[in-house]
């Protein structure tokens, strides 16, 4: 049973919506994820985590890619480890700062991430096929709104 299964008829029809974006939401990565690991061999953290890397060429330190993963440290730390041991990341210390260091993708990991990239984007693509680009366009503009109002509420209170 999916989380949108759980509501009912007489639920406000908000409720009902958020329950749908979380059933589709959660759909989506699932083949994501799945599909990740069968053609790359790899996860979704590892993924995000090179994401990250590939927007910050010069790499970044550990705290931030943290904060921009939204996980602890440790798991960054488990997921970087994996990746220098593969050639796909590695460490450089930070100048002026001897316990830091910054992470970046070396050019394997860089090509492979490309690789990965491409297909990600072909895969959320595909989920999306059943709408019109129209209707992409006007749930995109729709789910805009609701992210503004949100940000507004947040820091309003």
């Amino acid at each position: 049973m999916d989380l949108e299964a759980r509501a009912h008829s007489e639920h406000p029809e908000a409720l009902r919506l958020w329950l749908r974006l979380l059933t589709c939401t959660q759909l989506v990565e699932k083949q994501v994820r799945s599909r990740l690991r069968e053609r790359f061999d790899t996860t979704l953290p590892r993924f995000d985590l090179m994401a990250q890397l590939e927007r910050a060429p010069e790499g970044l330190r550990m705290n931030e890619l943290s904060r921009r993963m939204m996980v602890t440290g440790g798991n960054v730390t488990g997921i970087t480890d994996q990746l220098v041991t593969e050639g796909l990341v590695e460490r450089a210390d930070v100048e002026g700062d001897r316990r830091a260091y910054r992470v970046r993708l070396t050019a394997r990991g860089r090509r492979q991430f490309h690789e990965m990239a491409h297909a990600h984007e072909q895969w959320i693509v595909t989920a999306f096929d059943g709408l019109s680009e129209r209707e992409v366009s006007t749930l995109y503009k729709l789910l805009g709104k609701v992210k503004e109002h949100s940000l507004n509420t947040t820091e309003a209170a």
